[in-house]
């Protein structure tokens, strides 16, 4: 039953008509400083965006915003906030995209064909390291275990930058419904002073 709700909100996505104001190749351009901090402290900023995305309004607090099968179960009415931090902290990945959902169900906001390709090259990376982690543990070979060193590395410094493009994407599409969004424009016309 709950699936088949999560399913029908899958494909009720796919035909949303708006589009995020920054997609994930432009995120680091549209707001460096927030891209790096989201680095360096990803956990942290996606509590911040989290509580942004609900309003500040943490009585409206869901484990994974309702997207995962432990959201409700968690005692999140009673400590919404300790909820939240355990989550961020707990389960990144789900919190970033629980995020995510809950900004495109919002706004209608459908993923794009090259950020669906960024986030798939990053789900094939992980995949590729944990195969490769596991047949070098199987055969024993020094070698193909530096090889899976190496991948898992690239796996773990894709991952860590996607979430960081991704926090700033959703960073930017709150300014602009907040209507906090620094956006260059021309200066306002002068007039002279006539005395």
């Amino acid at each position: 039953m709950a699936s088949d709700a999560m399913l029908e909100k899958m494909q009720l996505r796919q035909s949303y008509r708006n589009f995020w104001h920054t997609d994930l190749t432009n995120a680091v351009a549209a707001d460096l400083p927030w891209c790096c901090l989201s680095l360096w402290c990803g956990p942290c900023v996606s509590y911040m965006l989290r509580r942004r995305a609900l309003y500040n309004d943490m009585s409206r607090y869901v484990c994974c915003a309702g997207y995962m099968p432990c959201s409700g179960k968690c005692g999140e009415s009673q400590c919404p906030e300790v909820c939240l931090a355990t989550e961020v902290f707990c389960c990144f990945g789900n919190s970033v995209a629980s995020t995510r959902f809950l900004l495109q169900d919002e706004f209608n906001i459908q993923t794009t064909q090259c950020d669906n390709c960024i986030i798939a090259f990053m789900f094939f990376l992980q995949q590729l390291a944990c195969i490769c982690s596991l047949v070098a543990c199987i055969v024993g070979n020094s070698e193909l275990s530096e090889v899976a060193n190496i991948i898992s590395c690239m796996s773990n410094l894709v991952y860590w930058t996607v979430c960081s493009c991704m926090q700033t994407q959703h960073k930017v599409e709150m300014d602009k419904r907040d209507g906090t969004l620094n956006t260059m424009s021309a200066p306002p016309m002068q007039q002279m002073s006539r005395w």
